[in-house]
């Protein structure tokens, strides 16, 4: 069935509250979100944003489901892009999308991978999900590369958490062993650093000049580590 036109006017509201949202967040940071400066900007009294978002956290709660599908869709559309190219390119294709999205969003992604808001506590059963998709698109690059032999192993370097490691795996109907989960793992951390160090200007602003360049080097890096070779 069509939406009725009050349906349809809540959508429209929700929307504006959200992208109202946005803007407020690239300009004061998440801490400094506020219902009552939403409502201003929206036009309306401040009780009237209560029907449509409870709470500042409920609003922070939106943001980041949002961000988090946001960047997950980014990454999905880059690998439909290269798919049936080979596994490392399908990594790099993952690992330019995630910077990508957060040079676009340097706000929203400021909200999901920088300091924390103070008082507020993403809800997992509505964060965890969103927030997985682009891990387990790696993963899933790193396991078919596993499972048809293209995955060049060496023995670990030190000893591993083989319990939480195994648990992580059964988790995630992972068919990969240890070694493998913990090597992807790693590369997920170690691309977000690199995005980190970037966004946040971390390096410095005069640093380096050719930053892309620097970041393809380090997917390189990655992509040996992982075993995906060339």
């Amino acid at each position: 069935m069509s939406p009725t036109p009050r349906e349809r006017a809540r959508v429209q509201t929700e929307q504006d509250i959200l992208r109202i949202a946005r803007n407020h967040l690239a300009t004061q940071g998440p801490a400094g979100l506020s219902l009552r400066a939403v409502a201003r900007d929206l036009g309306v009294v401040s009780s009237a944003v209560y029907r449509y978002v409870r709470s500042r956290d409920e609003l922070l709660t939106l943001l980041v489901v949002e961000g988090y599908n946001e960047l997950g869709d980014a990454v999905d559309e880059a690998m439909d892009a290269v798919g049936g190219m080979s596994d490392r390119e399908q990594f790099f294709a993952l690992g330019r999308a995630v910077r990508a999205w957060a040079r676009r969003e340097p706000a929203m992604y400021a909200l999901l991978y920088g300091t924390p808001v103070p008082g507020y506590e993403a809800p997992g059963e509505r964060t965890v999900a969103p927030g997985t998709r682009v891990v387990l698109a790696l993963a899933r690059i790193v396991e078919e590369a596993w499972a048809n032999d293209r995955l060049t192993l060496t023995h670990a370097a030190a000893p591993l958490p083989i319990a939480d490691l195994e648990r992580i795996r059964r988790d995630l109907g992972y068919q990969g062993p240890p070694e493998v989960v913990a090597r992807t793992i790693f590369a997920w951390a170690a691309l977000f650093g690199c995005v980190n160090f970037e966004i946040f200007d971390h390096y410095g602003a005069d640093t380096f000049t050719d930053i892309e360049t620097l970041f393809d080097h380090h997917l390189a890096q990655l992509a040996h580590t992982l075993g995906l070779t060339p």
